[in-house]
């Protein structure tokens, strides 16, 4: 299915990629993260966040139809409905992210038994930071004070060493602590660290929605570009048509008027011999699209039941000679490229002499090129010093040259130095039928 160039949209593939990459970031700078602070790489806890990315990946994915609809909304109302949007969003990726890690036991997690039955006593502080990893404050135990030395005159005694103090009032004020004994407290903790993740996710929202516009604006940018290939293709479609069309009434108004001379000096059987062969020759070149490529032996059997033609006209003088490399036959050309370098000849070398005048067409390959020359051994007089006619000629072949294939085809004409005018076209050697515009190798 082609795509809908009037409304581009961003690829599904690449809102997950988008989104696998985003979480896949933040996946790794938290394990770097954790293994900085002095956690090891604790696969409990490693599976655990590649979860909570997952779920939140697909969380964020499950929005993206609604960004879809704010495309076309302009700058600021797409800002504003972000901003309040990424509000709920956030809490609820923060919200499984405590639900994702309720469950584990950190200090045993990581393998410190000392420590987790220290956590289950309720005398440990637990804190989360802004990425949603959990902080552990082990207790510290203060030594005991040294006894007092003994006063003279009293005896000495056994010193007591004092009771250690409790660890609950050792540990560092850092941190959130969590009482066992209170639920109250517990249940604000964990909002507290709720809220706290969800203010990391904000921003983490944003961030992707920032790379999603973003996204949207390179979609936008290359659907204008497609639009303009497809105008530029359109448009020289219809400036091929036009210089084609130009052909044939050109082609028709010389050929009827071949016609009306052989009517007039009583050439009845001649004349409708050159109305068989006219209507041959306009099945043909109108039998397919005018701005299609076709084979060059195709073209070469257009020219000759021209030659056929004129040969009506002028049964003495007239002389055609056709050598064509086989290797070169099913090369493309653009259709009738060399019906008015023919019929140039036939006008201003065969008609305007009373002697006989060879045409000949040669066709032949160097290197990558298709190399077609149109020659004969008339006057030689350069065709700027003749009356023009309709206009049409080497102008309209190289107005199509132009066109079809930019600066990789080349038209060269002039005199002979043994006598005669000479055209010679260089265009592209393409042997398979080819989409217009794809042979613009020479635009840049």
């Amino acid at each position: 299915m082609a795509p809908d160039l009037s409304n581009p949209r961003v690829p599904a593939r690449l809102v997950l990629l988008s989104l696998a990459a985003l979480w896949a970031c933040y996946f790794i700078v938290a394990t770097l993260r954790g293994a900085v602070m002095g956690f090891d790489l604790a696969w409990p806890i490693i599976s655990r966040r590649l979860t909570i990315c997952i779920v939140s990946m697909l969380v964020m994915a499950a929005v993206w139809p609604l960004l879809q609809l704010l495309d076309r909304k302009s700058g600021g109302m797409r800002l504003g409905i972000v901003l309040v949007g990424a509000l709920p969003l956030s809490l609820a990726l923060s919200v499984i992210n405590d639900v994702i890690f309720a469950d584990i036991d950190m200090p045993a997690a990581y393998g410190d038994e000392e420590d987790a039955a220290a956590i289950k006593s309720g005398n440990v502080r637990i804190s989360r930071d802004e990425a949603g990893n959990i902080l552990v404050d082990l207790p510290k135990i203060e030594p005991p004070a040294p006894p007092a030395p003994p006063q003279p005159g009293e005896a000495a005694t056994e010193s007591v060493p004092a009771a250690p103090a409790s660890r609950s009032e050792t540990t560092s004020s850092s941190g959130i602590t969590i009482n066992t004994g209170e639920a109250l407290g517990e249940g604000l903790g964990r909002w507290a660290a709720i809220a706290d993740t969800a203010f990391g996710r904000y921003f983490l929202v944003l961030a992707w929605v920032a790379l999603y516009f973003a996204l949207a604006k390179a979609e936008e940018a290359r659907g204008a570009e497609r639009r303009e290939g497809e105008y530029r293709r359109a448009a020289e479609a219809a400036e091929l048509r036009s210089l084609r069309y130009q052909v044939n009434p050109h082609f028709l108004f010389n050929t009827l008027n071949s016609l009306s001379a052989l009517v007039m000096t009583g050439r009845q059987d001649d004349a409708e011999e050159m109305i068989q062969t006219l209507s041959t020759f306009y099945r043909r070149t109108l039998s397919g699209d005018t701005t299609n490529d076709i084979s060059l032996e195709d073209e070469i059997e257009l020219q000759r039941l021209y030659f056929a033609i004129e040969a009506i006209r002028f049964p003495n003088r007239l002389l055609a000679n056709i050598d064509v490399d086989d290797a070169v036959l099913d090369a493309k050309v653009p259709g009738m490229i060399l019906q008015p370098l023919v019929e140039n000849s036939v006008k201003y070398a065969v008609a305007a002499t009373q002697r006989p005048v060879t045409i000949s067409i040669e066709a032949r390959r160097e290197g990558g090129q298709l190399v077609i020359a149109v020659h004969d051994d008339g006057p030689g007089e350069p065709l700027a010093n003749k009356a023009q006619g309709c206009g049409i000629g080497l102008v309209n072949v190289r107005d199509r040259l132009r066109t079809r294939y930019g600066d990789s085809a080349t038209i060269v004409n002039g005199k002979q130095g043994n006598g005669g005018y000479a055209t010679i076209l260089r265009l592209p050697l393409h042997t398979g039928a080819l989409e217009l515009g794809l042979a613009e190798n020479g635009r840049g």
